[in-house]
C-alpha cells in the first residue's frame, strides 16, 4: 500500500494541515510513542489521514525536542479543536491508546470516535478465538497486509523514511477499513451497540489515566497478616490430611508425608482415607455443601481463600504502582467477554476481595479527597423483570419490596414480615441462581439440598414466577434455535455447539438465558459512563474503578455530596433509557476508603 504523506513541523503547516482535515467527514488517526505508558513515555507523532494523503505532525517540533509543554502550546489549538469536536469522525484502531496520549499531552477529549478493534470485536459476536490486531483486521476485510516491524523501533530521536511511512500506512488504511467495517455492522444490526462503545471510549481511557490511589504501607501489613494465616491453615490440614510414612526416620517413629494441597489427586485420596464422600471434582463450588458437616472442608476452603488471595492480590500490586504517579493504572479492556463485560488487567482491581481489610488500602488521594461509591441495585434481576414482565417480580420491584424477602415468603410459604435472614439468603441464593440458568443440581450443591429437595425448590419457585418460567425457557430454546442471543443495545452473541453433544446444549440454553441479562447490565454500566463523562466536567471528580454493576468516584470533599447525586442522577438515567417498566435504584455512599 504506497501512501502519500507530509510532515507538519510548523505552525503554518498545522493550520493548513488542520484546514483541509476539517472539511472531511472521516479521518484516520494514529500515533506513535516512545512508551506505552503515557506516564512514562512521548507523545511523538500523531498521523491524521484524509483520501489524498496523510499529515505527519512532528511533536518533537513543537516542544523543543520533547521538554516543551504541548498542552500549553498555542499554536497546537487547532489540532486540539479538530481532536475534540464531534466531526470528523476519528477512526482509530484501540482508539483507548491514542485517547490517553492525546488527553495527558494535548489535554484534549477525543470527539467523534469510530474504534476499529471494537467493531471487529462486535462483529465476531463473542467469538474467543478470534483476533483483533490491525494487521489481522486489515487482511480479514481488505485483504491487506499491514507490515508492523517498525512498530517497536525506537520512535525517541531521528525518524527514518521506514519509520514514517510505517505511520503513515498505519492511518490511511483505516479508511477504507472503516467503510467495510460499517457495512457489517449494518448487516449485522450493530450500529446501536457500536456507537454505545465508541462513545465509552474516553470514559475508559479517563479512568485509566486517573488511576486508583492504594496505600502501600496498609497493603503491606495486610499480606503479613494473611500470609501467617496461610502458614496456621496449610500446617492444621497438613496435620489432618497427611499420610504418616512406613519408612522409619532416623530416630526411630514416622515420618509425616505432607500432600500437594493444589493436587485434586491427592487432595480426593486424602479426603477418602478420612471417609468423606467426595464429589466428581474438588473444585470450591462442589465442596461447599460439605462444610458444615465437615470441618476440614471449611477449612480447605478457608485456606483457598487466603491462597487466592496472595497469589492474585499480592506483592504484584505493589510493584505494579506507578512511579510518576504512586497509583495504580489499570487496565480496563472494553469487552471483555462476549457479554461486553469489561475485564481488567495489571491489576485486575475489579475483582480486589471484598473483606474490609483489603479495600480499607484503597482510598481518595491526597488527604481530604473521598470515594463516592455507587451501584445498581439488584441490576441484573430488574432486568430480568422487565425482559420477562413476570408480574410477581414486576410488583416487588415497582411497590419497593424487597424481592429476596418476598421469594423467601413464596418459597417458604410464611408471612412476610415473618421471613428469617437465612430464608432471606436462601432466596437471595435462588433469584441470583436464576439469573444464571441454574439447575438442580447446580443449587443442589450450592445449598446442600439433596437433589429431589433441590428440584422440589425450583418447581415451586416457577410456580410462583411463571412468567419468569416462560421467559426463561423460550430464551434457552431461541439460543438453540438460532444459535445466537441480543442484548437491549443489540450487541450480538452467537453460539457454537455440537448439535449431538447434550452438556453443549445445555450449556447454550444457559447461556441463552444469562446473556441478555448480563449483556444488557454491561450496556447500561456503558451508557452511565458517558453520561458520567458530561455530568462530572468541570468538577474535581474523577471516576477510579469499575465493578460490573459499581462505579467508584473520587472527589474533593466538600463537593463529595454533590459529586454523589450526580453520580446517581447519571446512572439512573443511563438505567431508564433501557428499562422502561421497571425503576432502577442506585445506592450510593461517601466514604474515605472503598468499604461500604
Amino acid at each position: 500500500m504506497n501512501t502519500n504523506f507530509k510532515m507538519i513541523k510548523t505552525e503554518e503547516e498545522l493550520r493548513k494541515a488542520v484546514d483541509s482535515l476539517n472539511a472531511q467527514s472521516a479521518i484516520g488517526l494514529d500515533t506513535e510513542t516512545t512508551e506505552l505508558d503515557p506516564y512514562t513515555g512521548r507523545l511523538r507523532l500523531i498521523q491524521l489521514a484524509a483520501p489524498d494523503g496523510v499529515s505527519i505532525i512532528d511533536l518533537d517540533a513543537f516542544s523543543n525536542g520533547g521538554n516543551g509543554e504541548l498542552a500549553n502550546n498555542q499554536a497546537l489549538l487547532p489540532l486540539k479543536r479538530l481532536l475534540e469536536a464531534p466531526r470528523p469522525i476519528k477512526i482509530a484502531h484501540n482508539a483507548k491508546f491514542d485517547a490517553k496520549f492525546l488527553k495527558h499531552n494535548l489535554g484534549a477529549d477525543l470527539g467523534g470516535v469510530f474504534d476499529s478493534l471494537l467493531a471487529s470485536q462486535l462483529i465476531s459476536a463473542g467469538d474467543i478465538e478470534e483476533r483483533h490486531g490491525l494487521e489481522t483486521v486489515a487482511t480479514r476485510y481488505l485483504n491487506e497486509s499491514v507490515d508492523k516491524s517498525e512498530r517497536l523501533s525506537n520512535w525517541s530521536f531521528e525518524l527514518s523514511q521506514a519509520q514514517l511511512e510505517y505511520a503513515a500506512r498505519d492511518a490511511a488504511i483505516l479508511l477504507p477499513l472503516r467503510e467495510k467495517l460499517i457495512d457489517r455492522l449494518k448487516a449485522e444490526a450493530l450500529v446501536k451497540c457500536a456507537l454505545l462503545e465508541f462513545e465509552c471510549v474516553m470514559p475508559v481511557a479517563d479512568i485509566e489515566l486517573a488511576g486508583f490511589y492504594m496505600h502501600k504501607d496498609r497493603w503491606l501489613e495486610q499480606l503479613a497478616i494473611v500470609e501467617k494465616r496461610r502458614a496456621e491453615l496449610a500446617e492444621e490440614l497438613q496435620g489432618i490430611l497427611a499420610e504418616e510414612s512406613l519408612q522409619g526416620s532416623l530416630f526411630g517413629g514416622t515420618q509425616r508425608a505432607d500432600i500437594n494441597l493444589d493436587s485434586h489427586q491427592q487432595l480426593t485420596q486424602a479426603l477418602e482415607r478420612l471417609g468423606i464422600p467426595v464429589p466428581d471434582s474438588t473444585r470450591n463450588w462442589k465442596l461447599q455443601p460439605l462444610a458444615a458437616q465437615y470441618p476440614v472442608i471449611a477449612t480447605l476452603l478457608e485456606y483457598r481463600t487466603v491462597q487466592k488471595a496472595l497469589t492474585s492480590y499480592g506483592q504484584n500490586l505493589i510493584e505494579l504502582i506507578n512511579p510518576a504517579t504512586g497509583r495504580l493504572h489499570a487496565d480496563f479492556r472494553q469487552i471483555g467477554a462476549p457479554t461486553g463485560r469489561f475485564s481488567c488487567t495489571n491489576p485486575n482491581i475489579q475483582q480486589v476481595p471484598h473483606a474490609t481489610e483489603y479495600r480499607r488500602c484503597f482510598s481518595g488521594y491526597p488527604t481530604g479527597r473521598k470515594l463516592v461509591i455507587a451501584d445498581y441495585s439488584q441490576i441484573e434481576l430488574r432486568i430480568l423483570a422487565e425482559f420477562s414482565g413476570d408480574p410477581g417480580f414486576m410488583a416487588a420491584f415497582n411497590s419497593g419490596a424487597d424481592l429476596h424477602r418476598v421469594t423467601a415468603a413464596q418459597v417458604f410459604n410464611v408471612p412476610l414480615d415473618q421471613v428469617s435472614k437465612d430464608q432471606r439468603d436462601f432466596a437471595k441464593r435462588l433469584n441470583f441462581g436464576v439469573v444464571y440458568g441454574i439447575g438442580a443440581q447446580r443449587f443442589s450443591m450450592m445449598t446442600g439440598l439433596s437433589a429431589p429437595e433441590a428440584e422440589n425448590v425450583l418447581r415451586k419457585y416457577f410456580a410462583t414466577y411463571r412468567g419468569l418460567d416462560n421467559y426463561l425457557r423460550e430464551a434457552a430454546n431461541r439460543a438453540v434455535h438460532d444459535r445466537q442471543a441480543r442484548t437491549a443495545s443489540g450487541r450480538l452473541v452467537r453460539f457454537r455447539y455440537d448439535e449431538n453433544d447434550r452438556q453443549q446444549i445445555s450449556m447454550t440454553q444457559r447461556n441463552g438465558k444469562n446473556t441478555p441479562i448480563q449483556g444488557t447490565s454491561a450496556d447500561i454500566l456503558k451508557r452511565a459512563l458517558r453520561l458520567l463523562k458530561d455530568e462530572l466536567s468541570n468538577t474535581s471528580a474523577r471516576i477510579v474503578n469499575i465493578i460490573h454493576d459499581e462505579i467508584v468516584v473520587e472527589a474533593d470533599g466538600d463537593q463529595a455530596k454533590e459529586i454523589s447525586q450526580k453520580v446517581e442522577r447519571a446512572m439512573c438515567a443511563a438505567g431508564e433509557e433501557y428499562l422502561k417498566t421497571v425503576p432502577v435504584k442506585v445506592e450510593t455512599e461517601i466514604a474515605d476508603e472503598w468499604i461500604k
